[in-house]
């Protein structure tokens, strides 16, 4: 046998090996690659998986991760969001609905993470991470205003009653400034004494609640990803 046959031999199994190569396949050496913290390389494989059969979503899940840890947030989100459409195990999907909750806690947006947290523990009602990140999340929503984009559109197309408004609000300000002043000086000065117990009873209350939250909000979110499966 010549060696240009041999090597045509050898060149045919190697495209075969490529050919049979499964969607398992890409998703098991992309997992290796994630371990390795190759992130960039598990992308790759990942995509490789889903290329094989689209409605993978154990591949979408991983691929998902695998962005995310790359800083790639809305690449990841479409993954995850892809992954909940075709997965039908339930542990599965409440993982899947935990990282959407954890990316949407990253980005502050909390009524939305509050809905991903609702929506996994709805799937597994028995984990104590989704369900302390469901109870942070509903706090900071409650603490954190509610965007007016509406009420903001309208006022870009109105300038002027913009400017007018404004003028409005700066002239009551000055003038409960003014009103304040008066009363300041008809009454006698508070002790110094007396002020600092004013401000301890007003902080006391909520004291312990924020220390916890400031703690819990400085954790970084990444490590309460649930992992690749």
């Amino acid at each position: 046998m010549s060696n240009r046959v041999v090597i045509v031999i050898f060149f045919l199994i190697a495209c075969l090996s490529v050919i049979a190569q499964t969607d398992r396949d890409h998703i098991r050496r992309g997992n290796r690659l994630m371990r390795d913290t190759l992130f960039a390389k598990a992308q790759v494989e990942y995509q490789k998986a889903i290329e094989k059969d689209n409605t993978n979503a154990i591949a979408h899940y991983n691929l998902a991760n695998a962005l995310l840890y790359q800083n790639k947030a809305e690449d990841a989100w479409k993954e995850y969001d892809t992954a909940s459409k075709f997965e039908k195990n339930r542990i599965r999907l409440a993982k899947i609905y935990h990282n959407m909750g954890v990316l949407m806690q990253q980005a502050k947006q909390y009524d939305k993470a509050v809905a991903c947290y609702q929506n996994s523990l709805r799937n597994d009602p028995t984990n104590n991470q989704t369900r302390y990140n469901y109870a942070l999340s509903l706090y900071m929503a409650k603490r954190t205003p509610a965007r007016q984009d509406n009420q903001d559109q309208q006022q870009d197309k109105n300038g002027q009653n913009e400017k007018k408004e404004q003028q409005k609000q700066e002239q009551e300000k000055q003038d409960k400034k003014n009103e304040q002043k008066q009363k300041e000086e008809s009454k006698p000065d508070m002790s110094k004494e007396n002020a600092e117990q004013m401000l301890k009873a007003a902080m006391q209350d909520e004291k312990s609640t924020q220390e916890k939250m400031q703690r819990a909000l400085q954790q970084p979110q990444r490590k309460h990803l649930q992992k690749q499966w």
